[in-house]
């Protein structure tokens, strides 16, 4: 019987740790691939030497060359610049998009079936991008994002009720920046909502948090961003998909007549499952809500917009 096979693109820190983390998982063989020699192969190489420490079984080997992705079930796409300090994911948009391009031209071209998991940032529009470069169907095009966002609200959660972040129900929405859309209300602790818990000003904090949780991070690290819970983030969504889950997880996924959008990849819950993106499902959104999603949603359209004004 095959192993399912991943091809991670990008060997700096967040693709170095969704290798990590799928490897612990034992998801499948696990190919990691970037551009500067060495650097791959050797971070494979280290990894694979812990096969026995920690008892994974499947593969993981490093390269320069796509022909290695052949076959791929799951690319996940983290090729692309960090963010530095005083510098937005939009300010990305120009010198990510060349590089997505490049990495789904040749990833469809090794492996027309595999499932695109774009964690680049700015998320929403490389993942739009890969759509319109990969020709593929929407449903197998998806974006990490909401995953990520919604771990951080959680975890803010739980750092102020003092409880354990398992116990810790949350979801954002949008897109992933700064009009992301942390969802107060459908937010809860052990099934309790978030509002009989904690204060209204603890609340806000923990919103004005996640929404600048990223940030947080950049400012503190000052020459890089965030890499261990994107990654876990991204290897979470590609077990649902290669293990077929049907998982409800919050990411950028393809909505059309969904919540009105008309067509556009946004922050949105979906079923993900064997082929990708199986159903986005619709909250209720009050209306307060509503106009922040649509807010948000029209930032996302922004940031497309620029990338046809670009050539892309």
């Amino acid at each position: 019987m095959s192993h399912p096979k991943i091809t991670v693109v990008g060997a700096g820190n967040v693709g170095a740790s969704c290798a990590l983390w799928a490897a612990m998982r034992d998801l499948g063989d696990v190919v990691l691939l970037d551009v500067v020699e060495g650097l791959a192969a050797g971070k494979a190489l280290d990894l694979q030497q812990a096969a026995p420490i920690v008892g994974f079984a499947h593969t993981v080997t490093g390269t320069t060359d796509y022909a290695a992705t052949a076959g791929s079930d799951l690319a996940i796409l983290t090729a692309g610049l960090a963010r530095k300090p005083g510098m937005s994911r939009d300010d990305l948009l120009a010198r990510n998009a060349e590089i997505t391009s490049t990495v789904v031209r040749n990833l469809v071209a090794a492996s027309p079936q595999a499932v695109l998991l774009v964690v680049a940032n700015p998320v929403d529009a490389m993942t739009a991008l890969a759509h319109r470069v990969s020709h593929l169907a929407p449903r197998r095009i998806v974006g990490m994002a909401g995953v990520l966002d919604s771990a951080r609200m959680r975890t803010f959660i739980a750092q102020e009720a003092g409880v354990s972040p398992k116990d810790v129900q949350a979801y954002v929405l949008g897109g992933h920046g700064d009009t992301m859309v942390p969802l107060v209300r459908h937010s809860s602790i052990g099934g309790v909502p978030l509002a009989k818990r904690l204060a209204k000003d603890a609340i806000e904090r923990i919103v004005a948090r996640t929404r600048g949780g990223g940030a947080e991070i950049v400012a503190l690290l000052k020459t890089g961003s965030a890499f261990y819970a994107p990654a876990a983030a991204a290897v979470d969504m590609a077990q649902a998909i290669l293990r077929d889950e049907k998982r409800v997880l919050p990411c950028a996924a393809w909505c059309d007549a969904e919540y009105g959008v008309g067509g556009c990849f946004v922050g949105v819950p979906a079923r993900l499952g064997a082929g990708g993106v199986q159903e986005v499902l619709e909250f209720d959104l009050a209306a307060e809500e509503r106009a922040a999603f649509d807010a948000s949603v029209a930032a996302v359209r922004g940031l497309v917009a620029a990338l046809g004004k670009l050539g892309y």
